[in-house]
């Protein structure tokens, strides 16, 4: 599934894509950058981008566990998530990022409208995800969406909050 969201003047479409492709492993390593650097309050080095990229592998992400999509606004490559399986009637977002220059654009928005889709072909019923606190923006826009605070369903070493929103 693809879709086109218009938001602002600015048009994103969101696709499936191999997690693998230069443009999603450009992105994949930015969103490690950027939630990395914000835990640790200081900037990340490459070679710790490539250790937390496999301490915290993506194969999940790939049918039929999973899918993994970017979102190009414009044409430019600028945001990307996953979504993979924890149980048959059960998905859970990761690695929802968008570009810091092109926040605000609708492309959050365009990425949850995918994914949610994504979800629903893999025969998920309901879609968690948790986050940490210091990211404020991605809890505000999964609020926005209908996704609404749960009891903790996993004890991930960064989990603060935990979401769902029910599919069907």
């Amino acid at each position: 599934m693809t879709t086109h969201s218009e938001h602002r003047t600015h048009t994103w479409t969101v696709a499936p894509e191999p997690f693998t492709t230069p443009d999603a492993t450009v992105l994949r390593r930015a969103y490690y950058a950027e939630v990395a650097g914000r835990y640790w309050k200081r900037s990340v080095t490459e070679a710790e981008i490539d250790q937390g990229l496999l301490d915290f592998p993506d194969d999940g992400l790939a049918p039929p566990t999973g899918q993994f999509v970017v979102g190009r606004l414009a044409g430019e490559p600028l945001a990307c998530g996953g979504i993979r399986l924890l149980d048959p009637v059960t998905a859970e977002l990761t690695r929802v990022y968008v570009d810091q220059r092109a926040r605000g654009t609708g492309g959050g928005a365009a990425l949850l409208e995918v994914l949610e889709a994504q979800a629903r072909a893999l025969g998920a019923e309901r879609v968690q995800l948790d986050t940490r606190s210091d990211l404020v923006e991605a809890r505000a826009l999964y609020a926005r969406h209908g996704y609404a605070e749960i009891p903790a369903y996993n004890s991930g070493p960064y989990a603060e909050h935990w979401f769902e929103k029910r599919l069907v």
